[in-house]
């Protein structure tokens, strides 16, 4: 693995810019930063064309950012996998560059464009067979099954996903999956989204990690009841030494941070690092108290298990250890540029990788004969912590949500869901998994109750 500490920094900077030149230049150094990450994403992971990326990633997004966007040219070399976004005289671009298996990361703002030579890179490569010979759920082979209980109803439900109104108006579904007793019986993607394109996941991540963090504690490496083992939190006399990786899993971490929710900018589009700014946040409530959603709680249980790796392992564990095991070989986790895993959102993978996680849950952690996740790992997951949301709306456990007490749908039930509409929802009383992927936008939400509600009648 290439040393990503060497990146170079350009020292071009102005001299003396006004207050609100420097804003202006930061937002566009977001935008610029935002523009070159996506289009590198969509473009080389999940094979999208830059007509795709432009109407949908690159609409409906950040009231701050999106208003720059058409001014920003991008640079695309498709040769050396990078994308290059000019906004600033002063400045070099904003660079966003891909890697095998890593996907892309952003350099920092005011790097040189040269030092995406210096990312870190996964030396383990191996041959992964994404010929489609392979059996369903091992393989993509089309697998379709005639499902338990009324076939015209589901499909009818599965249809209104894609009118734009039914589930919600102005809503944009591009796959639906729905498997029962471990078979597809409901598959549809939108006219130009196929089995194989990948999308971000966003704060669906989040349920990732919870699921990278099962099989570290499989293996030993964590117990999620101890002190998190974030290396920048252990000079002596920290308080933050004590919140334990449970307490990061369940937002319940105390600590402050200056948005909650999914709006991590500087890290996502503005190319620092989770070692950097992540584990930089103070105390403002005793851990364990209080519930507050933030992408950090998350980012730093994934620094706490890859402090707890040594050598290729701390780039290579959730390909290894989980992904490639359980056939998501078309999931790609992104690193930043020092090669820490943005694992709060910055995940693309497809609706049938979504669906395999969905089926490890339903089988107790157990892939084709071996154990992944400790017993049991689903019920903890999805058990409500004492720290919660507001009364009356989902409940949260560790990395998944639960629907709404009195929205109707089984109890056991337990939920990923990501922003612009991903879901992933698994229900074990009824052995179904779940999966809607889309781009909505502001104010265009997809009503995943009823949409879930309309499916299980329909497979009664």
């Amino acid at each position: 693995m290439k040393c990503a500490s060497k990146l170079l920094l350009a020292a071009a900077l102005a001299t003396t810019p006004a207050a609100a030149q420097d804003g202006d230049r930061y937002t566009r150094a977001l935008a610029a930063g935002y523009k070159a990450s996506f289009l590198c994403s969509d473009l080389f992971n999940a094979g999208q064309t830059v007509e795709q990326v432009e109407r949908d990633d690159l609409q409906r997004t950040y009231a701050s950012l999106e208003p720059l966007f058409p001014e920003l040219k991008a640079d695309i070399d498709r040769q050396a996998r990078t994308v290059r976004v000019a906004f600033d005289e002063t400045l070099p671009p904003r660079v966003a560059a891909w890697r095998p298996h890593l996907g892309c990361a952003q350099l920092p703002i005011g790097a040189d464009p040269a030092s995406a030579s210096l990312l870190p890179r996964l030396s383990v490569d191996p041959a992964i067979d994404r010929s489609d010979r392979l059996p369903w759920p091992h393989g993509d082979q089309k697998a379709a099954a005639k499902p338990k209980g009324d076939a015209k109803a589901l499909a009818e439900a599965v249809d209104d996903a894609f009118d734009r109104r039914t589930y919600g108006q102005g809503s944009e579904t591009t796959a639906v999956l729905v498997v029962q007793n471990g078979k597809i019986v409901a598959e549809r993607y939108r006219h130009d989204f196929d089995m194989h394109m990948s999308q971000r996941t966003w704060s669906v991540a989040k349920s990732i990690s919870a699921t990278l963090i099962g099989a570290a504690v499989q293996q030993g490496l964590i117990d999620v009841e101890a002190p998190a083992p974030v290396p920048e939190w252990q000079s002596p006399g920290d308080p933050r030494a004590a919140i334990t990786t449970d307490q990061l899993l369940r937002m319940a971490s105390g600590l402050h941070s200056d948005h909650a929710g999914n709006r991590t900018d500087a890290l996502y589009f503005g190319g620092t690092a989770v070692t950097e700014q992540a584990v930089a946040w103070p105390l403002e409530a005793a851990p364990g108290t209080r519930w507050r959603y933030a992408n950090n709680d998350t980012l730093l249980a994934i620094r706490g298990l890859r402090a707890k790796l040594e050598g290729e392992a701390k780039l290579a564990f959730p390909m290894t250890d989980l992904f490639w095991r359980i056939g998501m070989t078309r999931t790609v986790p992104e690193t930043d540029w020092k090669g820490n895993f943005i694992l709060s959102s910055q995940v693309w993978t497809t609706a049938r990788d979504l669906v395999r996680l969905g089926l490890l849950y339903l089988n107790d952690g157990v892939w084709n004969g071996e154990r992944i996740l400790p017993p049991g790992w689903g019920d903890y997951v999805s058990r409500l912590g004492s720290a919660q949301p507001p009364a009356g709306g989902y409940g949260y456990g560790a990395g998944f949500w639960t629907f709404p007490k009195g929205s109707g749908l089984p109890e056991d039930a337990y939920i990923g869901r990501g922003n612009r509409g991903q879901y992933l929802v698994i229900v074990p009383s009824r052995n179904i998994v779940i999966v809607r992927r889309g781009y909505d936008g502001p104010g265009t939400g997809f009503d995943l109750d009823s949409f879930t509600r309309d499916l299980l009648a329909a497979l009664e």
